[in-house]
């Protein structure tokens, strides 16, 4: 009889050990699910870069657009940063100077030393009217209009903007004037509105 009693004891025990090493199991796995999808989480995290980032990132200095389209492509894409992302006061400076350097110096020139406080102004303005640049559309390469006049290269070609406020669809058509400078690159000489 002591035999059996030992025999129940020591099943009670191996059921106990059982029980313990599949908790154990548990506790592991769930420990290790829940450190993972914390690391998922800050990858994900850091794996979000803004368009603001993405522009700042590119290094026009290295390697600048090669072409009047591609010049107003980048050009369109800054100002898209600029009403439509939420910058901070850094952020807005540096997105000026990456867009400067897509301007002719003479550009950079006629905007004077109010050029900062002028853009913040129109940014401030055109959150406050809730307007939002939705997309834009350059023209076809074969469209871009070269010439040549006092001795300098030219090109022209038009961006059209679509803009959404609250529910309203606005499209802006601007005619963009471009100049060749000496190291070849095609710089923003001015721009007109077309239509509104």
């Amino acid at each position: 009889m002591a035999q059996a009693g030992k025999g129940k004891e020591s099943g009670s025990t191996a059921k106990l050990v059982i029980i313990g090493v599949i908790l154990a199991a548990l506790l592991v796995g769930f420990y290790y699910y829940v450190s993972n999808k914390g690391k998922e989480a800050k990858e994900e995290e850091v794996g979000k870069v803004t368009k603001t980032q993405q522009i700042l990132q590119y290094n026009f200095d290295q390697k600048y657009p090669p072409s009047p389209k591609e010049v107003v492509k980048y050009y369109s894409e800054i100002t898209q940063c600029f009403y439509n992302e939420d910058n901070s006061q850094e952020d807005i400076e540096a997105l000026a100077n990456q867009i400067q350097k897509l301007y002719d110096e003479e550009l950079i020139a006629n905007q004077g030393d109010n050029y900062l406080d002028n853009l913040k102004d129109d940014i401030y303005n055109m959150k406050e009217s809730q307007l939002v640049i939705s997309s834009y559309s350059t023209s076809a390469s074969t469209d871009v209009e070269y010439y040549t006049k006092d001795d300098y290269e030219w090109a022209s070609l038009y961006c059209v903007y679509s803009m959404r406020q609250g529910t309203t669809m606005l499209n802006s058509s601007e005619k963009f004037l471009l100049r060749k400078d000496a190291q070849g690159h095609w710089k923003i000489y001015g721009w007109t509105l077309v239509n509104e």
